[in-house]
């Protein structure tokens, strides 16, 4: 390597190199690159991560979604997007195996200013998740701790899109200290039909 980059101080070839020397030259700009990416974005890669999207399938009234937590994340955001149903309801989420322990409240207000609460006291599944209609299936949330053996902490949004509709903020915890790496999306009524589940981990350490 004759010489370096003038802002990293990357190891480069010059036009007098051997060409023969080609893939070690490769090699050694490649080994600077990653160090350098490394240092700067804090040794983790941080930030969301993509680490699995599953399909809903065809008329289903649940769907599962296996291996989406790890330890290799603390925490979790999960987007449930497109697809359709028979009818308009509302998605609850669980954990399989974790059927009570399940707290939570949530505070839904309407497109008119209406508000209404909703609470689950030890229940068999954190409610409100998400919403669908024949039009689409919607769902954002975030879980923290899932994997661990900890308490796993809830929150949810979601806007039912129809006429007289509303937007809901949901939070809650399931109360145990179990292992957790699935989770079912429930349809409060009627089936699923296609739309994607996306799982993202926080890159934080």
């Amino acid at each position: 390597m004759a010489t370096t980059t003038p802002n990293y101080g990357w190891d480069v070839p010059t036009s007098t190199d051997y060409v023969k020397d080609g893939a070690t030259a490769i090699e050694t700009l490649g080994d600077d690159i990653d160090a350098t990416l490394w240092t700067a974005l804090g040794g983790a890669y941080p930030g969301l991560r993509l680490v699995k999207t599953q399909t809903i399938g065809t008329a289903v009234s649940a769907v599962t979604v296996t291996s989406a937590f790890s330890a290799t994340y603390q925490a979790y955001k999960v987007i449930v997007s497109g697809g359709s149903s028979s009818t308009i309801q509302i998605l609850s989420l669980s954990f399989p195996s974790n059927t009570t322990g399940y707290y939570w409240s949530a505070k839904n207000l309407s497109w008119t200013g209406t508000t209404a609460d909703y609470t689950g006291n030890n229940v068999g599944s954190f409610g409100r998740t998400g919403y669908f209609t024949p039009d689409h299936i919607h769902a954002n949330f975030e879980l923290v701790n899932p994997f661990l053996n900890k308490n796993t902490f809830y929150t949810a949004t979601y806007i039912a899109a129809i006429a007289g509709g509303d937007g809901a903020y949901t939070t809650g915890a399931l109360l145990n200290t179990n292992s957790l790496t699935s989770f079912t999306l429930t349809a409060g009524g009627g089936t699923l039909t296609g739309g994607t589940i996306a799982v993202y981990g926080y890159g934080i350490s």
